[in-house]
């Protein structure tokens, strides 16, 4: 019998978009828990400020809860959050421009072109950072934070301050460390990064 417990971002795509089907507010708040940064990171992308950003991440986030229902694969809820996410950006991208040219009935060929250019790669990049996401995610608690720590505080923290706030001794971190990369090597191999 599979576990009914409290959603968290670690279970399937499928599981998560069954359970926020069914009305599970917690299932909601795990999915976007598990893809908040993928969304922010497409946004960022389009040069989007903090203000217009914030209106797009919450505008995808409705769209996606407004949508859910129309995902017919349920497996497949990362692939159409990125299309979602990227059509959306591009349609704010094209009335920014509109409204900067004041040529409300011309597309702009030049940017489809390079839009429909660079897409592939960009969208490459985006599954490698969501891997690598998932990765960190399927640690345990302490190499999550050690890693969050780390690698993702600018500016990067010195090991003594990670130390006291993960409650270690300075001198086991660099041990630790190497463990914890070594459990996420591992993770990122077993998805073929």
């Amino acid at each position: 019998m599979p576990d009914r417990g409290t959603p968290v971002p670690s279970w399937s795509d499928k599981r998560l978009v069954e359970e926020c089907l069914n009305g599970g507010e917690a299932a909601w708040s795990a999915l976007v828990d598990k893809y908040k940064n993928l969304i922010y990171s497409i946004i960022l992308k389009y040069r989007a400020n903090s203000e217009e950003a914030a209106d797009l991440f919450q505008s995808v986030w409705l769209d996606a809860y407004n949508d859910l229902s129309k995902l017919r694969k349920r497996d497949a809820l990362k692939p159409w959050l990125i299309s979602l996410t990227t059509h959306k950006c591009y349609h704010w991208k094209k009335k920014q421009k509109r409204q900067e040219f004041q040529e409300i009935d011309e597309i702009d060929t030049e940017e489809l072109e390079e839009h429909t250019a660079t897409a592939p790669m960009f969208l490459e990049e985006l599954e490698r950072d969501q891997l690598v996401r998932d990765a960190i995610l399927s640690l345990n608690a302490r190499c999550q934070e050690m890693i969050r720590l780390l690698f993702f505080t600018s500016p990067p923290l010195p090991y003594k301050e990670v130390a006291e706030r993960l409650g270690l001794a300075t001198g086991s971190i660099g041990f630790i460390r190497g463990r914890c990369l070594q459990r996420l090597q591992k993770a990122l191999e077993k998805e073929g990064f």
